[in-house]
């Protein structure tokens, strides 16, 4: 029996000129991690563990008690859940990680989108409850969207009713993942007592609460047979995407530890491959074993695909190579507002180094700006370093211009890296100052805000004089008011929430505009013919095509063309919604020599694309959610007849223990407050998820109300 304890560990520094300056780490010792997960998983409890072990933080912050230190925010702490992605860094065994630790409610998905965009891997938390959750699935479509690397963590192996081969199952079934375990627990739900790693065979017992005293024995014999059959099932699903093991195993060769290590990262870099830990953060089980796997498993930066850009010179792309000797470039994925030091910049370096007190060149925005500092960010606190290097994230102060997206790099050696793509807000309020001396307190707050965070939108209607927000949910749009009135100190109103209604067309048509004006001297000539059809991909927006021949209008006219029709599609002609989901062809039209101008183009456009939102049969389109209902089966009926009466369509009905799952989809306009009405239904025992999934048509004896005004609200009355 030998008695192992995983040593707490610090990151050694140095002092220089008054400045506390990181170690430079080799390429090789670095983990860009992101915690993903469901909300409730136990993300935020597994990274305050992380955190503890690696000895960053001396004692355990708690969620439910609100002294996590990931969860910083007032509101974070007050409702126990993560609302913004916060990044840290630690140090495991001569690694260096850096960790971002994401919302799991499907209101702050952004967070989880933009974090992905820069990260090399990722663990992704499941409940031992509850499986493989909705959220749980977009999370994974997100990892697979930028293909990031990933590793399974089964967490609260502790409680009543966890199971993991029933998790290990869903991951098949509902994320077609090709994993496997690579650890199994010792002990069930309350006599939890330590995990079995099944490449070693050993068994790791937890002697102490806190977890840090870990006793290694050999497996017990009751289990030897369990532990082989698991490690036969590793060995298929390599097999299966590795030649070297297919090799060895068809021939009856006796696979070496090495080896399973060998394949497991060279499979998992590659997305071919997911293994699945587990434990119990919460316990202080599995925490040590699982920073081990993210340093053995996932990779680093130079391990994954070099990132590519365009050259905004040549419009050719490039790739960019992880190299301290390559010229600087780094993307700001996030922006937040330190009531301090200002605004500050997160930025993953893909390449070369940005030292304090020199320039970046914003290529998206064609801007130099000046770097006053960099900061290595502790969630809400900051660490001033000289100089970030490749392969690290840091928060950089002193940018103006630079917003999320964009790229920074040399002037010398410009290059575009892809924007993160965002979802497009479907819920919105309007909001008003409570007098005129809190209206510019408003307006700074709402700037702020819209910049820190992607999906939030901010307009303004001309015909109600009204300012309208606009976000992902309630709750997002809640505790976006809640840091109006209390974190920017600012005395507004706000109205009912509002569903973010689009229009669409139904068929394809042809349609001109013309816009002719003559008051004496020049006059204004512009004559388009325009095709306009529905896109074939739902989502896909507004799309312009040029097909202009033989010169009919001259090239300088095309773009305000262009112009018109985005403008005109800003505002629909059945209720004033944004248009979507239209492709515009210009094929055809006239100019004038002498009357002919940018403007009367545009206008001719705009004229066109009205004209023939009205010819095609415009139709109204509403957001549909897709939502998890959580219910006792003895309020099952009445829970679908509820559900029945908000115009839902059931799209499944499960079991899960002793309770059945109603996956549905349902119109938005159908659940607000939904969370009051399913606690009355089922005295508070059921709970549910929900989140953005499509658009639809609104059947047209609702579209008939909400044109009319009859429905001032767009919400369930």
């Amino acid at each position: 029996m030998i008695l192992t304890k995983w040593p707490m560990q610090t990151r050694p520094t140095r002092i220089l000129d008054g400045n506390l300056i990181m170690r430079k780490i080799p390429l090789e010792k670095i983990r860009n991690i992101g915690i993903i997960a469901h909300i409730d998983a136990g993300k935020t409890t597994t990274t305050e563990r992380v955190l503890y072990y690696t000895g960053k933080t001396y004692k355990l912050g708690e969620v439910h008690d609100g002294t996590a230190v990931m969860d910083w925010m007032v509101q974070e702490q007050e409702r126990g859940i993560t609302i913004t992605a916060a990044a840290t860094t630690c140090s495991w065994n001569d690694y260096t990680i850096n960790i971002i630790d994401t919302p799991g409610h499907v209101d702050f998905t952004v967070e989880v989108e933009r974090s992905l965009k820069v990260l090399d891997g990722a663990v992704v938390v499941f409940c031992g409850v509850g499986g493989v959750e909705p959220q749980s699935e977009t999370v994974w479509r997100q990892a697979d969207r930028y293909n990031v690397p990933r590793v399974a963590f089964v967490n609260k192996l502790d409680r009543t009713g966890s199971d993991l081969s029933m998790v290990i199952e869903q991951i098949y079934r509902r994320l077609a993942a090709n994993a496997a375990a690579i650890q199994i627990p010792y002990g069930k739900e309350a006599d939890f007592k330590g995990i079995i790693d099944i490449i070693e065979r050993k068994l790791f017992i937890y002697k102490d609460d806190l977890g840090k005293d870990i006793q290694e024995q050999e497996v017990p014999a009751e289990l030897a047979g369990e532990v082989e059959k698991c490690r036969t099932i590793l060995i298929e699903k390599l097999a299966e995407v590795d030649d070297s093991i297919m090799e060895d195993y068809l021939h009856g060769k006796e696979i070496s530890n090495d080896q399973l290590k060998k394949a497991i990262r060279k499979t998992t870099i590659a997305c071919q491959f997911v293994p699945i830990l587990c434990g119990s953060a919460f316990k202080n089980k599995g925490v040590q074993l699982l920073l081990n796997a993210v340093c053995d498993y996932l990779p680093a930066p130079v391990d994954v695909a070099a990132i590519k850009g365009t050259n905004p010179e040549t419009g050719e792309f490039e790739e960019i190579k992880a190299s301290d000797s390559a010229p600087f470039c780094g993307l700001c994925f996030k922006v937040a507002t330190d009531p301090f030091v200002g605004k500050i910049n997160y930025v993953r370096v893909y390449s070369g180094s940005l030292k304090a007190g020199t320039y970046a060149y914003n290529t998206t925005h064609r801007e130099k700006e000046r770097v006053t500092k960099i900061v290595k960010m502790h969630a809400n606190r900051q660490e001033i370093i000289e100089e970030v290097h490749t392969g690290e994230i840091a928060g950089v102060v002193g940018l103006k211009q630079t917003k999320t997206g964009d790229t920074l790099c040399t002037k010398e050696n410009p290059i575009l890296i892809e924007a993160i793509h965002f979802p497009e807000p479907v819920i919105q309020q309007a909001i008003e100052p409570k007098s005129k001396d809190a209206q510019e307190k408003l307006g700074l707050a709402l700037h702020k805000l819209e910049e820190e965070d992607p999906s939030f939108k901010v307009t303004y209607n001309q015909e109600t004089g009204q300012t309208l927000i606009a976000g992902m949910g309630q709750l997002h749009l809640e505790v976006i008011i809640d840091r109006i009135l209390r974190e920017f100190n600012v005395e507004a109103q706000v109205g009912f929430p509002q569903v973010a209604y689009r229009e669409t067309i139904s068929k394809s048509v042809k349609s001109v505009g013309k816009f002719i004006s003559q008051s004496g001297g020049r006059g204004q000539y512009g004559h388009v013919v325009l095709e306009m059809e529905p896109q074939d991909t739902p989502g896909a927006g507004i799309t312009f095509e040029d097909k202009i021949k033989s010169g009919a209008i001259p090239r300088e006219y095309i773009s305000p063309v262009k112009q018109g029709i985005f403008g005109a599609a800003k505002s629909g002609v059945l209720a004033g919604y944004p248009v979507t989901d239209v492709k515009v062809v210009l094929v055809d039209g006239s100019y004038h020599e002498v009357d002919s101008s940018e403007l009367a183009f545009k206008m001719a456009a705009s004229i066109g694309f009205n004209d023939g939102l009205r010819a095609a049969r415009s139709v109204l389109l509403e957001p549909i959610m897709d939502v998890e209902v959580i219910v006792p089966e003895e309020y099952m009926g009445q829970v679908i007849g509820d559900l029945s009466s908000r115009r839902a369509k059931i799209v499944s009905l499960a079991q899960r223990n002793n309770l059945r799952t109603i996956r549905a989809n349902v119109p938005l306009a159908e659940v607000f407050n939904y969370a009051t009405a399913l606690r009355s239904l089922t005295q508070g025992r059921a709970s549910y998820t929900m989140e953005p999934s499509f658009y639809a048509e609104v059947p047209s004896h609702i579209a008939e109300k909400i044109i009319s005004g009859l429905t001032s609200t767009g919400a369930r009355k």
